[in-house]
């Protein structure tokens, strides 16, 4: 029975309704705000049907007046929210003097229940019902004021109690506006959660790769006693190039730290393979590769990083796992098919799994499932097998 301006008055408040809000020019809120306004100028078409239908004849002047104090009570409705029992007092003595002053009695009443003030609405609600039943004190008729009696009560217990429902209504409404607030804040949470997994997997693929590649040339050095001065010179630079390089590799890593659009480009991709190879092998790797890779140019991007960091990860762990070991890995896939990586190495009995053991292997899974593919390892005839499949649509 009331509009959805928020009230000002302390206490719980029946606030605005669901909804869109007031600047979007819905029909709701419009139909929101005028309701009110209709459902309390009814009374006021009686009258005016009464004088329409005595046209010859002169109205009396307490029609007038009766219609002057219900349109004076109809424009009070709209401090109803300023002040709720003020509004529904002054509306409601109004209808001791006046019939067309039940509208607004009734709909000021029903908006101060929404406020649920239980005193105030008991005191007016005692104003209402008295002054309803003293409108009959000129007419002798007691069956009159009977029903007027009954009719004042059946009234006031019915806009106490939609009231209420709107209330409850408004309520529920801003219970579900918190929700949706705590929910939008727990999934931005989420999303940064998410997003420092996928920066420690970038850190951990990028720092296990390059400080692999700097055990296996140390070891060198260490245990290799017939260098050259010129084969101990370019191990030593490749030690130096390596360090640099992961260093370069970390800084772009954590920098995406203090960026808001992910990782920051440029990413390595399937384009990028060789020179990983020729990398590997420099450091005293051995690979083979079978590359069979068809339409490598319509592969995406994003799917293309995820085969090198697989590649990648596949070599660190064999270094790792089986040093001194020959690696196959076997590249294939088209358009439609997916594209499948199986990296492949002499599992020696009792390897060391060393720090961070069997981690590469989960964030290799995690990666290829975030990917929508597959990653599978399995010991077979003594060689370590490695095997992804990540989607390629045609």
């Amino acid at each position: 029975m009331h509009d959805s301006s928020p009230g000002p008055s302390p206490g719980p408040s029946p606030g605005p309704g669901p909804g869109p809000g007031p600047g979007n020019g819905h029909v709701p809120d419009r139909m929101a705000a005028v309701l009110p306004y209709l459902l309390a100028a009814l009374p006021l078409g009686l009258p005016l049907i009464v004088l329409a239908a005595r046209a010859p004849v002169s109205p009396p002047p307490k029609a007038f007046v009766d219609m002057a104090v219900g349109v004076a009570a109809l424009v009070l409705l709209r401090w109803r929210h300023r002040g709720p029992w003020q509004t529904a007092l002054v509306t409601a003595l109004a209808t001791a003097f006046s019939f067309t002053a039940l509208g607004p009695a009734v709909v000021a009443y029903g908006s101060l229940a929404a406020y649920r003030r239980w005193r105030q609405m008991a005191a007016v609600a005692v104003v209402f019902w008295l002054c309803v039943v003293s409108s009959t004190r000129w007419s002798d008729n007691r069956l009159l004021t009977l029903v007027y009696a009954v009719a004042a009560a059946v009234i006031l217990a019915g806009s106490t109690l939609f009231g209420l429902y709107l209330a409850g209504r408004r309520d529920l409404a801003a219970a579900r506006r918190a929700a949706e607030v705590a929910a939008r804040a727990q999934w931005v949470e989420q999303a940064k959660l998410e997003e420092r997994l996928k920066i420690a997997q970038e850190m951990h693929d990028v720092l296990a790769h390059r400080i692999s590649l700097l055990a296996m040339l140390a070891g060198g050095l260490a245990y290799r006693e017939n260098l050259s001065p010129e084969q101990t010179r370019e191990a030593a630079l490749a030690i130096q190039e390596n360090a640099h390089q992961s260093l370069n590799e970390l800084r772009a890593v954590l920098g995406t730290l203090r960026r808001e659009d992910g990782l920051a480009p440029p990413q390595p991709t399937l384009a990028h393979l060789d020179a990983l190879f020729d990398e590997v092998r420099a450091a005293g790797q051995r690979v083979e590769v079978d590359d069979a890779i068809s339409c490598r140019d319509a592969l995406p991007a994003q799917t293309g990083r995820h085969a090198y960091r697989i590649v990648q990860e596949a070599l660190t762990n064999a270094r790792k796992h089986a040093p001194g070991s020959a690696v196959r890995a076997e590249l294939g896939g088209r358009p439609g098919d997916g594209l499948r990586i199986r990296v492949s190495n002499a599992a020696l009995p009792g390897g060391s799994t060393g720090p961070g053991g069997r981690l590469g292997l989960v964030g290799l899974a995690e990666r290829t499932r975030m990917a929508g593919g597959t990653l599978t390892h399995v010991v077979r005839d003594g060689r370590f097998v490695l095997d992804a499949r990540l989607p390629w649509e045609a």
